[in-house]
């Protein structure tokens, strides 16, 4: 078994330069001109098996009308399906930078004497409890749903 691997002489390599974190430019947002194009070729196919499924409903004895509102409902239904699918490929957005104001739906009740606050902007996602009658107020909204 001397061929086997000694795991504490096993040494990772990377292809990546030693300057990669040096580069700390912003990338530019948006979709590049490629994207563009192959979305533009992807509704001119989707145009495309509309009219070709317009034309196959007609020969198959078909009305016009009940042509018509079935590939209207059709594309509709799948560019929606498109647009939804395309959603998941996206990236979670990075968090703004410290000391900008961030949406939230937050919660805090008083034991004391009962009053309850709602914050709707806040620096953190879950920011420091505020004090009510000298005491922290409790978080009154399920953490499940804030994170």
């Amino acid at each position: 078994m001397s061929d086997r691997l000694d795991r504490s002489e096993f040494q990772p390599k990377t292809d990546f330069p030693e300057y990669i974190d040096d580069d700390d430019r912003a990338v530019a947002g948006g979709p590049s001109t490629h994207d563009v194009e192959v979305q533009r070729r992807r509704r001119n196919r989707v145009r495309a098996m509309a009219l070709i499924a317009a034309i196959g409903l007609m020969f198959a004895g078909f009305g016009l009308i009940r042509t018509i509102v079935a590939v209207v409902v059709g594309y509709g239904l799948f560019m929606l399906g498109l647009r939804i699918i395309g959603a998941f490929a996206r990236p979670v957005p990075a968090p703004p930078p410290p000391g900008e104001l961030r949406r939230v739906k937050l919660t805090y009740r008083c034991e004391v004497c009962g009053t309850e606050l709602r914050i709707t902007r806040a620096n953190d996602q879950v920011p420091e409890p505020p004090k009510h009658c000298s005491e922290p107020m409790v978080l009154t909204t399920n953490l499940d749903d804030i994170i």
